[in-house]
């Protein structure tokens, strides 16, 4: 069942503004701002991507290109360029009538060429992402030689936003969309269960973003930081009382500058992908209905 472009817009919103209404420790969410930028940055970058990101018949490069333009117009600065990265290929996956939402996205990842490398890199080069260096093969600053498929490929092994293309959002599945799953059960309500998704990505690998920006070391002690809050919160009768630590924790990681970006990233696909799949009328394994579709 395809998914109207204008559905897909407001899920894709709705995700945006959920990952941010949770106490996400290193990133910018309501309850702190940090790293130079503030909640209301993210909630109109949301806005104004998301009418080019589902624009009907546009491929995936094209999709985030205009998406990227549109939010450098709207705020001055990159707030969701791996947001973009990886709702693109979900947006254009749900105009397909292909089994599931993984069967789509694989078809849609299969048609990638390299006119989506072209756009990709140019919205990256627009965009300017922390840390974002030069590469042997394959850089973004000169002229695409492959597909973007292949582009992601070759990154795959160091930034977990281009593993998921390489993969078939392999990590979107099965860890996230897992630990929401799970979170949903326990009914402890939106927020936490997306704290929940955040802190699986987390726990389970080091985040890319950081290590990219302060190195491998910096990236996995936040890692084994998150471990603990994981089973904290899985195990919480009342995740109310986390709060307190959470923001301690948040804190600490601000003042030490460290931000787990891509996590924040997979966190959105990872709502986002929910929604699509209920719109889909895909199996949801019996989850209470999630925000954007609670109304429907």
């Amino acid at each position: 069942m395809r998914v109207p472009p204008h559905a897909a817009a407001e899920a894709f919103v709705a995700a945006c503004l959920a990952e941010l209404d949770a106490p996400k420790p290193g990133n910018v969410h309501r309850f702190a701002p940090g790293h130079g930028m503030k909640t209301d940055d993210f909630v109109l970058s949301a806005e104004v991507s998301a009418a080019p990101l589902t624009e009907a018949g546009a491929r995936v490069g094209a999709r985030v290109l205009n998406a990227v333009g549109a939010t450098l117009a709207a705020v001055g600065q990159n707030t969701n360029l791996g947001i973009l990265l990886l709702c693109a290929p979900l947006a254009a996956a749900v105009e397909r009538e292909e089994g599931g939402l993984r069967d789509a996205l694989a078809a849609t990842l299969n048609d990638l060429n390299r006119d989506d490398a072209t756009a990709v890199f140019a919205a990256i080069v627009a965009a300017n992402p922390g840390g974002l260096g030069a590469s042997a093969r394959h850089d973004v600053r000169a002229p695409a030689e492959v597909t973007l498929l292949e582009a992601m490929a070759e990154a795959a092994d160091r930034d977990r936003i281009a593993r998921q293309y390489a993969t078939v959002y392999e990590d979107v599945f099965t860890v996230g969309l897992a630990a929401l799953g799970e979170a949903r059960k326990r009914r402890t309500g939106q927020s936490w269960a997306t704290l929940a998704v955040y802190l699986g990505y987390l726990a389970t690998a080091p985040d890319t973003h950081v290590a990219r920006k302060l190195g491998i070391g910096a990236a996995e002690a936040i890692r084994r930081e998150a471990a603990p809050w994981r089973t904290a919160l899985e195990a919480a009768a009342d995740p109310n009382e986390l709060l307190d630590g959470l923001l301690e924790w948040d804190a600490s990681l601000k003042a030490r500058g460290l931000n787990p970006g891509a996590t924040a990233d997979l966190t959105v696909a990872t709502l986002f992908a929910e929604s699509l799949q209920i719109l889909r009328g895909d199996e949801t394994k019996g989850s209470i209905l999630p925000w954007s579709a609670k109304n429907d």
